[in-house]
């Protein structure tokens, strides 16, 4: 069907929010002498391929692999773990839809059902084929090549092996007991450390840095498929807060079967296994304590398995972790990012180097002399510029913004070559450029689709407090038209920035302002990319966030047509328990909401996540656990005065916020005499790809938002 005849809402499912098509996980070549990335062939085909941009001479594209052509039209089959571990990254793609490659970029290894593939990515490789499938036990976990090439190691059933690229394969490590896993990261580490590999390659190809993780402590839940009844449930390891988590422990495996070595340090205090890294100078971790207020930057000997404290950090209310870092300069100093003064900022050593004007979000590459920043403006910044995101140069004389204009930018480094990816307001989708000390020499094609409606969103910053807002009406909305109904639509909690300056950002929000509201999407205290001070204020309070969402549609209602007497609100994950929140804490300012998989009681969800912002549950107040569930009688508490319509929507075979939220919240409103809708999902995870159910989705919310505020 073409594009022009499709609804948004079929168009948003089919080409997965957009994403389908566009070239994503960039790999330059130290030598800059060629990019990687996967892409798929169309704005509607889920197959992600391995494609390789030559910039030797005339830049030009060609393909490596292609999962169709490899499969030989055969139907790709996941194992659980697979399919586990995509849940976790929120992959909602593909055939190749990850690999690893070699410190020349000149081999990548990647799977497809289960199975392992090498690819040599030169021109014209000189392999007996540039892709080849080595004979292995599968199904195949996260393959890497060892730094030289010679060797890939991946994961299967839980042990770690290791194959030569001309064959011979052998276990490096293999699980004692069913809980037992090696090279592969646990729950807490995957789910929501960022954290999504297991082991490490030594520099010099010569040992792997294995971790080995036990869940025998963890509590087994079941996740059944109602709708199947015959089909057993599955059991999984859930460490929800107050619980033991996964048993963490660290290896060195020399290649020559030496035997291991521990790493040691005091996993009692310092139980998370939080960033892993091996480079020249050796390895270095970084360990955080369980409640998450202190942490070891440690360096490690592979040899012995002692370990030295290189820096530790405190704060009283929680350390953060941020992708890229820590790392290390070439000269062996420690580059980390951190909270001094009041900002976010990047240490070199025991130097910040960057100022309070900007706010540190992660670390992109460690060159030779300097180091790539992504910030957004910090708390010192003369005239934030809301919703942007830039890529910066720091190095000891000083910062330069690598990204232009207004926008959401970032960026991956090889060498002399940088691929920076922008997104902005008037154009649909990103836009990948290719710089040579730079200056624009190529840019990487995208097949995405052009959304069928364009946003219009205004940034602005509202109330007291300068919430950072986006403010959409309908597409046919003049002047004069009259005040409209409201819906905020918002994530509104820490980790889900929604206000950028980016096209595809709003245009789920658009396409409900078209049905005939004003759409606010406010990002208050405990969302990103502001300062410390904003993220950390949600501290045992996560009801503050609902505080900064009744303060922005109060003060957008002097500056915008909005009907303050029919607002709703909608939102997913985090959003939804925001959503529930409103309608039963503040019926005065929310007349209806869509909690889409909400947390209704954080007893239920995982430790790590749990833990950071309300405390252990067996050590914390009792109260905050009380005062931020939307089940307990204090949560209730508000209900029993103004009745507002509430529709409950939750993937049964969620395994992150699992069904049980919903269906504890629902009882509790029916003992509490509170009229509410439940639509379950079956089948479906905390993602929502199926194309039929993400569109009908949308529009019975839009159906149930028009019954509950009386539109016609």
């Amino acid at each position: 069907m073409p594009t022009e005849h499709l609804s948004f809402p079929r168009q948003h499912a089919r080409t997965q929010r957009f994403t389908l098509g566009a070239p994503r996980a960039f790999t330059v070549a130290p030598d800059g002498s060629r990019v990687v990335f996967l892409r798929s062939a169309s704005g509607t085909e889920r197959a992600q391929a391995l494609w390789v941009l030559d910039l030797e001479g005339e830049p030009h594209e060609r393909p490596v692999a292609d999962p169709a052509a490899l499969l030989a039209g055969a139907g790709e089959q996941l194992s659980a773990a697979e399919r586990a571990r995509r849940e976790r990254s929120r992959e909602g793609g593909a055939g190749i839809v990850g690999y690893a490659v070699d410190e020349a970029v000149e081999t990548a290894a990647f799977t497809l059902s289960g199975r392992l593939y090498v690819a040599d990515l030169r021109p014209g490789g000189t392999s007996p084929a540039p892709v080849r499938q080595l004979d292995v036990p599968g199904p195949v976990i996260d393959p890497r090549p060892s730094p030289d090439g010679r060797y890939v190691a991946y994961t299967v059933r839980g042990a770690l092996r290791v194959v030569a690229a001309d064959g011979g394969d052998r276990a490096v490590a293999e699980p004692e007991a069913e809980s037992v896993t090696y090279g592969l990261a646990e729950f807490a580490a995957a789910e929501e450390m960022d954290r999504s590999r297991g082991f490490w390659w030594a520099p010099d190809s010569s040992a792997l840095l294995v971790e080995r993780a036990d869940d025998a402590p963890v509590a087994r839940w079941w996740i059944a498929d109602p709708a199947r009844p015959a089909a057993e449930p599955a059991r999984v390891a859930y460490p929800s807060a107050g619980t033991p988590n996964a048993e963490v422990r660290l290896f060195a495996y020399p290649l020559d079967g030496a035997g291991r070595t521990e790493i040691g340090w005091d996993r009692k205090r310092y139980p998370y296994l939080a960033r892993v890294g091996w480079d020249a100078h050796g390895p270095l971790l970084l360990v955080q304590s369980r409640d998450q207020r202190g942490q070891l930057y440690l360096a490690a000997d592979p040899a012995t398995g002692e370990t030295r404290m290189v820096h530790a950090d405190e704060d009283p209310r929680w350390l953060d972790l941020h992708a890229g870092a820590p790392a290390r300069t070439p000269d062996g100093r420690l580059v980390r990012i951190t909270d001094e003064g009041g900002a976010r900022v990047l240490a070199v050593g025991d130097r910040p180097l960057t100022s309070d004007a900007f706010h540190v979000r992660g670390l992109l590459d460690v060159g030779a002399d300097d180091l790539l920043v992504q910030v957004s403006a910090g708390p010192g910044a003369e005239e934030p510029e809301t919703g942007e995101i830039h890529v910066l140069r720091v190095n000891e004389l000083g910062t330069e913004r690598v990204s232009t204009g207004a926008g959401v930018h970032g960026a991956a480094r090889g060498g002399p070559v940088t691929v920076l990816v922008s997104s902005t307001l008037e154009r649909p989708g990103q836009r990948a450029r290719v710089l040579r000390e730079g200056e624009e020499i190529a840019v990487v094609a995208s097949h995405a689709e052009s959304p069928v409606i364009a946003p219009r969103p205004t940034l602005t910053r509202a109330g007291k407090s300068k919430i950072p807002a986006a403010v959409l009406l309908p597409s046919g909305y003049r002047e004069g038209d009259g005040p409209l109904p409201v819906l905020l639509d918002p994530y509104g909690g820490p980790h889900g920035q929604r206000v950028l300056a980016a096209h595809n950002a709003h245009l789920t929000s658009q396409w409900f302002a078209d049905q005939g509201f004003a759409v606010i999407v406010a990002d208050g205290r405990g969302s990103p990319g502001h300062s410390p001070a904003w993220e950390k204020a949600i501290h045992h309070e996560f009801t503050a966030t609902l505080d900064d969402q009744v303060e922005a549609v109060h003060a957008l209602a002097e500056e915008f047509p909005l009907d303050l007497s029919r607002v709703s609100i909608r939102g997913w994950s985090y959003g939804g328990y925001l959503s529930a929140l409103a309608v039963l804490r503040r019926p005065d300012v929310f007349h209806a909401g869509i909690a889409g998989a909400p947390v209704t009681d954080w007893r239920l969800y995982d430790t790590h996540y749990t833990e950071r912002y309300l405390g252990d549950p067996a050590e914390a107040d009792g109260e905050v656990y009380a005062r931020n569930s939307l089940v307990t009688d204090e949560g209730l508490s508000a209900a029993a005065a103004q009745h507002r319509p509430l529709m409950i929507v939750h993937g049964l075979a969620d395994d992150n916020v699992v069904a049980a939220h919903t269906l504890r919240l629902s009882s509790a409103l029916l003992a509490a005499g509170r009229p509410h809708e439940v639509l379950p999902l079956s089948g479906v995870t905390h993602m929502t790809p199926q194309e039929q159910v993400a569109e009908n989705l949308l529009l019975l919310q839009v159906d149930f938002l028009k019954r509950s505020l009386g539109m016609a």
